[in-house]
C-alpha cells in the first residue's frame, strides 16, 4: 500500500480550528502512513492503537464527541466490536455522535449488527444504504452503509442525496438507495 485509505484524510480536511481528530492504527507500516496522511493537518493526529478501545479512551473528557469508526471488516468480529464499541461511548456520554460505516456484503451479516445497536440500548440510529447491486453474492462487497447514532439534524435528508447520488453513479441495475430509522 502505498497511500493511507482516504476516510482520514477527507475528515482533516473538513476540521475547524477549534475541532481535533485521532486516528488509530494497530499495523506498524500503515500506522506510519496515516501518520503521514495527516501530517498536513495540526489538528490531526494518527497513531498506534487499537481503535475500538482508543475511540472509548478518546471520547471520554469530551462532551459530545463525533466517533467515526472505519474498521477494515478483515476480522469477524469488526461489526460486534463495533456495536461493543458504539454502546461503550454512549455510555459514557449520551450526547456522543457515532457514525460506524460498514460493508453491505449479505443482508443476515448486516442486520444482526443493527440487532446488536438495539439489544445494547441504542436508539435515534439512522441507517443510511447504498446497495449497489443485489445482496445475492456475500463474496462481493455489494454496497456500504453508514450507521449514525445521535444523527445531528439534517443528517436524513443528506445521506439519501449521497447514497442515491453514489447508488446512481456506481451501482448496476437492481441497486438502490435507502435511508431508515432503527432502534
Amino acid at each position: 500500500m502505498r497511500f493511507y485509505p482516504g476516510s482520514p484524510v477527507l475528515t482533516a480536511r473538513a476540521l475547524r480550528p477549534e475541532d481535533s481528530y485521532r486516528g488509530f492504527e494497530l499495523n506498524p507500516p500503515v500506522e506510519a502512513l496515516l501518520r503521514e496522511a495527516l501530517a498536513a493537518w495540526p489538528n490531526a493526529v494518527g497513531q498506534a492503537g487499537d481503535g475500538y478501545e482508543e475511540a472509548v479512551r478518546a471520547a471520554r473528557g469530551l462532551k459530545a464527541p463525533l466517533v467515526l469508526i472505519d474498521p477494515p471488516f478483515e476480522r469477524p468480529d469488526d461489526y460486534v466490536r463495533s456495536a461493543e464499541t458504539a454502546a461503550a461511548v454512549l455510555r459514557a456520554d449520551p450526547t456522543a455522535c457515532v457514525a460506524i460505516w460498514t460493508p453491505l456484503k449479505d443482508l443476515e451479516t448486516f442486520d444482526g449488527f443493527i440487532r446488536r445497536l438495539e439489544q445494547a440500548g441504542l436508539s435515534r440510529v439512522l441507517v443510511a444504504e447504498a446497495r449497489l447491486r443485489p445482496l445475492n453474492n456475500p463474496m462481493k462487497m455489494n454496497g456500504c452503509a453508514m450507521t449514525v447514532v445521535n444523527a445531528p439534524s439534517g443528517a436524513e435528508a443528506a445521506a439519501a442525496e449521497i447514497c442515491g447520488w453514489t447508488v446512481q453513479a456506481l451501482g448496476d441495475a437492481g441497486g438502490r438507495a435507502e435511508v431508515w430509522r432503527a432502534g
